[in-house]
């Protein structure tokens, strides 16, 4: 038997092939169909209230817990060390009035500034009152202009008319001054007035005294021959007039008393005019000035015109006056000083000017030279003299008024200028003085608020440079947008 195959039967024999899957009946498509629409409707839904439960969840978190970040260069959203430290001591209690319409460009500037005091203390009580709809509310609060805030706090109240964040920290500062600093202020000889706005006056650093919570009290030694028990530091400016009789003896009694003294020098006009009356206040504390005035060589070198504007920038580091000071202090004409004091007096430390200066006796005119002959001395010269000493009741005080305990502080500047309205503002003029109010009083705790720096700082750019990016803005960017419309263009009529 014959097993070989027939190769074309073999070829004509159909290969089995995989069954072909069969179509789904219409019924049960339409019924996956309408299953599939309904987990897809169902995962919309479920995902939209998820989406909804993380948005609520994380306002609730928002709300609980106020995180604050300030990327700003400058900080200018935040408040300053100083201000963050009189809210540390600040206790419960303070309340603001913004006495401006709500919702306005005035109240949200205002706002603006409280929500950085609000994040350090949430206990800061704020409240907008139109004072429109509440006359006689703004009219208790003395109120004269829109935006006016009005701080209260423990029985004491402030009212401020400026918005900065260093007026509103010295406000709240003040109110935390349980006892004030007193500064009593001689007048009536021609003194520097501390309620004028004249160049020579001290209007302006009075103001700064008082923004910081000193009270000035002006003083006339001819209507009231005693100086004030209460009296925390006693303002002597050059008078134009001699002192009267016994006004200088009240002086002294007072500095032997324990009172601390700031004693603004200038030199005389003439060697005639002497102290005009206060030269016993000098000898008790053992001052001894030099001839004629300062001149400084190294006033030409920071751009100043007057060589008799004497230059201090050696701060004594160890010193309270003087340290972290970076700028110099400008006194203009003032007097130098003999390194000398009182037997019962401590020479604390002396604010000197530098080595080019020296005190001229002879007119300041044209090319001036030192004269050794003359009783011209070298610089560095003290141009301001730091006294203390530990208080005690002298033979002839009254030992019940004295304040005993305690340090005794004077200073003497030669030179009152500097803290005049004309120079106030020139090199470290203003830290300066304010430095040495908060030092005598004995409020060294005080703070300054730094004026906040802008980060908007103008962009200044070469003249090549500046061409160039006008140049393109005008011509280069048009020329470009023309040429991308023409090859877009190109390219679908192409297309």
């Amino acid at each position: 038997m014959n097993d070989a195959r027939d190769p074309a039967a073999t070829a004509s024999v159909p290969r089995t092939s995989e069954p072909k899957a069969q179509p789904l009946e219409p019924a049960l498509s339409a019924r996956r169909l309408r299953l599939t629409a309904v987990a897809r409707a169902v995962t919309d839904l479920v995902f939209a209230l998820l989406l909804l439960a993380i948005l609520l969840l994380g306002g609730w978190l928002a709300a609980r817990n106020d995180d604050y970040w300030d990327w700003t260069t400058t900080g200018r959203n935040s408040l300053s060390a100083e201000s963050l430290a009189v809210l540390d001591g600040l206790g419960p209690g303070l309340s603001i009035t913004v006495y401006a319409p709500p919702g306005g460009n005035l109240a949200r500037a205002v706002e603006q500034l409280l929500q950085r005091y609000r994040r350090a203390r949430p206990d800061i009580a704020v409240e907008l009152v139109d004072p429109q709809l509440f006359p006689e509310q703004a009219r208790a609060d003395d109120v004269s202009l829109l935006g006016q805030l009005v701080l209260a706090y423990r029985g004491r109240r402030e009212t401020l008319g400026v918005l900065s964040e260093e007026a509103l920290t010295n406000a709240i500062a003040r109110l935390t001054l349980d006892d004030p600093p007193w500064v009593a202020v001689l007048e009536g000889h021609g003194e520097r007035a501390i309620a004028s706005a004249a160049g020579p006056d001290l209007g302006r650093f009075a103001q700064l005294l008082h923004q910081r919570g000193f009270r000035l009290q002006p003083l006339d030694l001819a209507t009231h021959p005693d100086i004030p028990a209460n009296t925390d530091l006693l303002l002597i400016s050059t008078p134009a007039i001699a002192l009267f009789p016994g006004e200088a003896e009240a002086v002294i009694a007072y500095l032997k008393r324990g009172g601390n003294l700031l004693w603004l020098l200038d030199p005389p006009a003439t060697q005639a005019d002497g102290l005009l009356g206060l030269e016993p206040v000098a000898a008790y504390l053992g001052l001894q000035r030099l001839p004629g005035e300062v001149v400084d060589a190294a006033a030409a070198d920071l751009g100043l015109d007057s060589p008799t504007i004497a230059v201090v920038q050696d701060w004594p580091d160890d010193h309270p006056l003087g340290r972290g000071l970076t700028q110099p202090a400008l006194l203009p004409g003032s007097t130098g000083f003999a390194v000398t004091a009182a037997p019962d007096w401590v020479l604390d430390t002396t604010l000197t000017t530098g080595a080019l200066s020296w005190n001229e006796t002879g007119p300041v005119r044209g090319e001036v030279r030192r004269d050794e002959s003359a009783g011209e001395q070298n610089g560095p010269l003290p141009v301001a003299m730091v006294l203390m000493r530990e208080v005690d009741a002298d033979a002839d005080a009254d030992a019940d008024r004295v304040r005993q305990g305690r340090e005794q502080r004077v200073v003497v500047v030669g030179d009152g200028d500097f803290l005049s309205n004309a120079h106030l503002n020139n090199g470290a003029n203003e830290a300066l003085g304010l430095r040495i109010a908060r030092w005598l009083a004995g409020r060294e705790s005080l703070v300054e608020v730094p004026a906040q720096p802008s980060d908007r700082d103008a962009l200044v750019m070469a003249p090549g440079r500046a061409y160039a990016v006008s140049a393109g803005a005008l011509i280069g960017l048009p020329l470009l947008f023309a040429l991308t419309g023409l090859v877009i263009r190109w390219r679908r009529g192409r297309a």
